[in-house]
């Protein structure tokens, strides 16, 4: 089943932070295999040769690691994850923060509506 990508950044970093969303969440947990390359290109939709980079992108960062003839899996470090979840959140804030001044909101602003749709949510 092909997914959809943004036409504006490149299909390998898009499918690389699917992946780290799903670790960061607990979808693929520590130490958990991923799907092969051609599973994952299949459900992507996507060229194998796309998804081979998404792995060696997150091996070089030191996310996931390669067991020759095992496959590629999640590293079994509670730390690095913990690091992937903390770069993952400052780039979402970073992103709202910059949409919501690009509209005319101030910081306090930003600030007042984050805490009112906090406060709403948790009702």
């Amino acid at each position: 089943m092909s997914q959809d990508f943004d036409n504006t950044k490149p299909i390998y970093y898009q499918l690389m932070h699917r992946f780290f969303h799903k670790i960061c969440s607990g979808h693929i947990r520590a130490g958990e295999k991923l799907p092969s390359v051609r599973e994952t290109a299949v459900e992507a939709g996507v060229n194998p040769n796309t998804v081979q980079r998404t792995y060696m992108e997150m091996e070089r960062m030191g996310v996931v690691e390669s067991k020759r003839g095992q496959g590629t899996f999640v590293v079994n470090d509670a730390q690095v994850i913990e690091q992937l979840r903390q770069q993952l959140a400052e780039e979402q804030m970073n992103t709202f923060i910059e949409e919501m001044e690009s509209i005319g909101f101030t910081p306090r602003e930003i600030l007042e509506k984050l805490q009112t749709k906090i406060t709403e949510k948790g009702e």
